[in-house]
């Protein structure tokens, strides 16, 4: 009589899993080397993290960080990248979205306040707009500071240069200027250069005379 094949049961991963893959908007989850991420789309974002975070099978209390990443061959070059946090359950999930620079996100810091920061980095540092956000300036970078430096077209350089003027006795801008100065290597070892080093004359001096 052939044994009944036995099946293992999910995992708790696995099952928030199911459970965040059943709600409107989120398009696949997945599950690699043991982090649970969910692909949601942009215009449904809003009411998706609000059910993430007061649904009781979730309790999403915080949103440790928001990120940008940036796919330039892409029409919808960027992933925004939301990271939450369950105290309560102590487990944790990955939302992602996509977007393109003129199309903007539902700011999420009316759920959690601390979103602020975090959508004021992606801002600077990659123009995604988040629509909603009341205080959407620059963060990291000055407030003369032009482009967003961690996209990938972005140029090692930068644009501008920033330096104290000691005649206008103020910060000014100027576009980058890359002096390089030629120099002339000497290459030869100081052991095949110098003939004699301090001290030695009187060994010199004895060699000589032989």
């Amino acid at each position: 009589m052939a044994e009944e094949a036995q099946t293992e049961a999910p995992t708790p991963l696995e099952l928030l899993g199911h459970a965040v893959a059943s709600l409107l908007g989120v398009r696949e989850t997945s599950i690699r080397l043991g982090e649970l991420t969910a692909h949601a789309d942009r215009d449904g974002l809003a009411a998706l993290m609000l059910t993430l975070r007061d649904d009781p099978r979730f309790a999403f209390e915080q949103v440790m960080d928001i990120c940008g990443v940036d796919w330039p061959e892409r029409a919808e070059r960027f992933d925004v990248v939301y990271n939450l946090l369950s105290v309560s359950l102590n487990h944790r999930l990955r939302v992602v979205v996509t977007t393109d620079a003129e199309t903007p996100v539902a700011s999420v810091h009316g759920i959690w306040p601390a979103a602020t920061w975090w959508e004021r980095e992606a801002w600077d540092l990659y123009g995604i707009i988040f629509s909603g956000q009341p205080d959407l300036r620059r963060i990291l970078t000055d407030y003369g500071f032009e482009g967003h430096p961690l996209r990938k077209d972005f140029p090692l350089t930068g644009y501008v240069e920033v330096r104290y003027d000691e005649d206008r006795k103020a910060v000014v801008y100027e576009p980058v200027k890359l002096t390089q100065d030629f120099r002339n290597f000497d290459f030869m070892s100081p052991w095949e250069a110098i003939t004699t080093l301090p001290g030695d004359e009187k060994v010199q001096a004895s060699r000589a005379k032989d």
